[in-house]
C-alpha cells in the first residue's frame, strides 16, 4: 500500500491567480497547484536554493526538485503554446503562523470578520489592517474581537483569514484575485457592503444582507488581484508598481 502523499506548506496565497495571452485568446488551460507556484515563487521570485524551498515547506529537497520540474514545464508550455495558466489546488496546507490573541473556535461556532475601521467595514480589502471577529452560535454573536493583520496583501490577507478559521467575510471593495482567494479558503463572501460593522453582521444574521455579484476593488484604478499592501512574502506593493 503506498504511503499518503505528504502535505506541503506554502507560505500564503497568490495575489493573482491566472494569467493569460493578450485578448485571452489563450488555446487551452494549464493548471498549475498552489505547492507547484511555491516553488516558482520561492527559487525563481525569492532566490532561494533548492534545499531552503524544501525547509520552507517542509518536504525533501528530491521532493522540491520534482514539484519544481513540473511547474517549470507548466510555465514552459503557457508561454510557448499560449495557453492561459489558471493556479488552483494541490495538496498543501497554509503555513498557520498567525496572533496568539485570536481565541480558537469551537466546531459549531460560525465565524465572521468584518474588515474594520473605527466600528466601518474598511472598504478597500488589501489594504485592511483590521477584521474585527465574531463568533456565532444558535444565531446569536457570543464573542467578538479585533485582530490586527500584521501584514497586507490579498494573498497574506486571505491566509489570515484560513488560519483564523473565519467561515463568512462581509467588507467592501475587494479585487477579483482576492475574490478568488476566499473561494479556494473555503470563506464565503458578501463584499460591497458600507457603514457600520456591527450592523452589517446584524443584518446577516437577519437574512437581509445582500451578497453582491461584483464587488469589485476600483481604487486607484487597480487592476485584478493587485496588491495593495506589502505583500507577507516579500512581494511588491503599491508604491513599487
Amino acid at each position: 500500500m503506498p504511503r499518503p502523499q505528504k502535505s506541503r506548506r506554502i507560505c500564503c496565497y497568490p495575489d493573482y491567480w491566472s494569467f493569460a495571452p493578450d485578448h485571452d485568446t489563450a488555446n487551452d488551460t494549464v493548471v498549475m497547484s498552489l505547492d507547484e507556484f511555491e516553488t516558482i515563487r520561492s527559487i525563481d521570485y525569492n532566490g532561494k536554493t533548492q534545499e531552503q524551498c524544501a525547509a520552507d515547506m517542509n518536504v525533501a529537497r528530491t521532493t522540491v526538485t520534482a514539484i519544481y520540474d513540473i511547474a517549470r514545464k507548466k510555465l514552459a508550455a503557457a508561454l510557448v503554446e499560449g495557453r492561459r495558466i489558471v493556479i488552483s489546488g494541490g495538496n498543501y496546507t497554509l503555513d498557520n503562523t498567525i496572533s496568539e490573541e485570536i481565541t480558537q473556535k469551537g466546531s459549531k461556532i460560525m465565524r465572521i470578520a468584518v474588515t474594520y475601521e473605527n466600528g466601518q467595514i474598511f472598504q478597500h480589502f488589501g489594504r485592511t489592517e483590521q477584521f474585527k471577529l465574531y463568533d456565532v452560535a444558535d444565531g446569536k454573536v457570543i464573542n467578538e474581537q479585533v485582530a490586527g493583520t500584521n501584514g497586507a496583501g490579498h494573498g497574506a490577507l486571505a491566509g489570515f483569514l484560513k488560519n483564523a478559521q473565519v467561515d463568512v467575510l462581509i467588507c467592501g471593495g475587494i479585487g477579483g484575485g482576492a475574490q478568488m482567494a476566499m473561494q479556494e479558503a473555503g470563506i464565503t463572501l458578501y463584499g460591497g457592503n458600507t457603514g457600520s460593522a456591527d450592523e452589517a453582521v446584524k443584518a446577516f444574521l437577519a437574512n437581509n444582507l445582500v451578497q453582491n455579484s461584483t464587488p469589485t476593488c476600483d481604487h486607484h484604478g487597480h487592476g485584478e488581484g493587485h496588491s495593495c499592501g506589502d505583500h507577507g512574502c516579500g512581494s511588491h506593493s503599491c508604491g513599487n508598481h
